[in-house]
């Protein structure tokens, strides 16, 4: 729905909200914030809000901190599991530099410019995101343990799912905030959950996945409870991830749909598909961000970590779902919700718009089950996989001159800096596997 600021200033009175939150994300998928009251409202409509980039991580130096918060109007709600007397709204926002320029360093930023060089090849991008996610007890002091509230399993439903009240309230919630939510449900694991919400224009569901996020842990509070979109919180049992459903449109049809193609996917499918299958590992350092994403790419876990599609089962990475016309669709399997979402779809963009571009040709798609499949079987059939750690990723996405164009320098040498780090603090840090194994034999 779009906003005038006039209905803004209008809706602000009339429902008695007494806090905007002007909403944006750094570089690693945090959603950061700045709270104004009424006063503050006409300033912000003008763009005039300014805060200081060198206290957000990757942002920008001291020398050069001072940065613009442009709302975009659009994106206005009310959070509906606030007060409801002193009612809290939000508006997402894009980040500017003190001459008007948008700020390089802003995610948002990357995938706007994404979908303008999509828009000038003549595509609009949809995507339809699966994130799903762990509920976790809290202690006496409210912090989180690694306790699940329940031994559900798959579509399992109360008593033996003792989440459903608060996913029932996160639904309410997030359809209260314009969500179309086509469905919701118990996971594999305990404890795991997922809430499925309409496709929409890629700039829209990377908003959405930022604040399903925020309501999801927000109604897990409320609660009692930890909501956590970790990868892989517990040994032993499926991790999460976010299955990435993309189409790409164009003079209001879906090119993915070749009614004439054996399998009815056009050459335009076919190639977005084999760009990115031929980009994913320089990109997994974004699409699978943490030391933690790659405890849950493993096989044996659902999880899909080998270089190959298929239209009929779900080992490989894509994934060709049933549904045709209008509803066709390549489903990336790899991505978990920790990925910053604006940099996770424009990368896919990106890596589509490459296999277009060059008009590149998939391999044949595998119909056999690639997890029963032994390492020479898969060798022999040329099926390689994903990085197995975040060293071995962000080494792939250094050399990628098509990460560096599409992130842009700033987020791109920012980024490759701070997940070094990481990676470095990982490997020199004593962990409790090490003492278990090696301090009594020793």
């Amino acid at each position: 729905m779009g906003y005038t600021k006039d209905e803004i200033r209008k809706i602000v009175k009339e429902n008695d909200i007494q806090f905007i939150r002007l909403q944006f994300t750094d570089i690693f998928g945090t959603l950061k914030n700045i709270a104004i009251t009424p006063s503050q409202l006409d300033k912000a409509l003008d763009n005039q809000i300014m805060f200081d980039g060198s206290s957000i991580e990757g942002f920008v130096r001291i020398e050069e901190s001072d940065q613009y918060l442009r709302p975009d109007l659009d994106t206005f709600a009310i959070l509906p599991w606030r007060p409801q007397q002193g009612k809290v709204c939000r508006m997402i926002c894009d980040v500017y530099t003190p001459d008007g320029k948008p700020f390089e360093g802003d995610p948002r930023y990357v995938l706007r410019r994404m979908l303008k060089k999509a828009a000038d090849m003549g595509y609009s991008f949809n995507v339809g995101p699966e994130a799903e996610f762990f509920l976790f007890n809290t202690d006496e002091n409210g912090k989180p343990t690694l306790k699940t509230h329940d031994q559900a399993a798959y579509f399992d439903m109360g008593p033996l799912d003792l989440g459903e009240n608060a996913r029932r309230d996160m639904v309410l919630a997030l359809e209260e905030m314009g969500y179309e939510i086509e469905a919701s449900h118990h996971e594999v694991a305990p404890g795991q959950h997922e809430i499925d919400f309409k496709y929409a224009e890629a700039l829209t569901t990377a908003d959405r996945i930022m604040t399903f996020k925020l309501v999801v842990r927000s109604i897990a509070a409320r609660h009692g409870l930890h909501a956590t979109f970790m990868p892989k919180p517990v040994f032993g049992i499926n991790g999460s991830g976010m299955h990435t459903n993309m189409s790409l449109m164009k003079d209001g049809k879906n090119a993915f749909y070749d009614e004439k193609d054996p399998m009815q996917l056009s050459k335009t499918a076919y190639s977005f598909i084999a760009g990115v299958l031929e980009n994913i590992r320089s990109f997994s350092a974004i699409s699978n961000p943490l030391v933690n994403s790659y405890k849950r790419l493993v096989p044996g876990y659902e999880a899909p970590v080998y270089l190959a599609w298929s239209a009929k089962n779900r080992s490989p990475l894509i994934r060709i779902p049933a549904a045709r016309g209008m509803a066709t669709r390549v489903e990336l399997r790899c991505p978990d919700p920790a990925a910053n979402p604006y940099l996770l779809l424009a990368m896919c963009l990106a890596a589509g718009l490459d296999g277009i571009e060059r008009g590149l040709t998939p391999p044949a798609p595998r119909e056999n089950n690639i997890f029963t499949m032994t390492e020479s079987e898969r060798e022999a059939a040329g099926i390689g996989s994903l990085p197995g750690t975040l060293k071995e990723a962000i080494d792939l996405l250094e050399k990628s001159d098509l990460v560096r164009a599409t992130l842009g320098e700033h987020i791109y040498n920012y980024y490759v800096d701070a997940k070094n780090k990481e990676w470095d603090e990982y490997r020199t840090k004593v962990h409790e596997w090490e003492i278990e194994r090696y301090l009594t034999i020793l």
